[in-house]
């Protein structure tokens, strides 16, 4: 052992002798971080929580899938468009509520691409199958629902134009649902009168 690595072996001993208040900072951090996933597990969906037995005997709590992200676009009107998908929402903490909010079903990945006449949706839904995917549409929204005992998806979207729903299809392939919504063609506001 060179004198480097005692002079080191000797510090870490004596924990907070040179920045005791930078120790402090970070011993109450740790703390608010266990104490969050104590709150977190609290508040978590059953089918989140496993316990599993080892070869040795020994009980293994396992958490999860927890699943969180975004995408973000350009907007035609040139703002970004942020869209969240997953099982967990970042909250608030604190007083106002939790830090994280737990689903028992995840939001899958979605992108809407508003076309001339149509409205194409695609949403990822990898691990089910096209029977498990239940659609449902009404003039400004479309719902997505998937319910197994493996996966559970659900996400409504609100629309950006009004559709005509008898007229929509759809098809799922390698983990992808799409979906053409074609839009609602207006009305007339009428027949223009001559004025004598």
């Amino acid at each position: 052992m060179s004198a480097w690595d005692d002079w080191f072996k000797r510090l870490k001993e004596r924990k907070g002798f040179f920045f005791p208040e930078i120790d402090r900072i970070i011993d109450e951090m740790e703390k608010a971080m266990a104490d969050s996933f104590r709150d977190m597990e609290d508040q978590m969906p059953r089918n989140m929580v496993r316990v599993r037995r080892l070869p040795d005997g020994s009980v293994r709590r396992e958490y999860g899938p927890f699943v969180y992200g975004y995408s973000v676009k350009i907007g035609p009107d040139g703002k970004p468009i942020v869209r969240e998908f997953g099982n967990m929402k970042p909250g608030l903490g604190g007083e106002e509520g939790p830090p994280l909010s737990l689903q028992d079903r995840r939001e899958p990945l979605v992108d809407v691409i508003d076309e001339e006449d149509q409205i194409r949706v695609l949403a990822e839904l990898p691990g089910v199958d096209k029977a498990d995917i239940h659609l449902y549409v009404d003039e400004h929204t479309l719902t997505i629902n998937v319910e197994t005992p493996e996966r559970r998806y659900h996400k409504e979207l609100s629309l950006p134009d009004e559709i005509d729903g008898s007229s929509s299809k759809s098809t799922y392939r390698n983990g992808v649902l799409e979906t053409v919504l074609k839009k609602r063609k207006h009305r007339d506001t009428g027949t223009r009168i001559k004025i004598e």
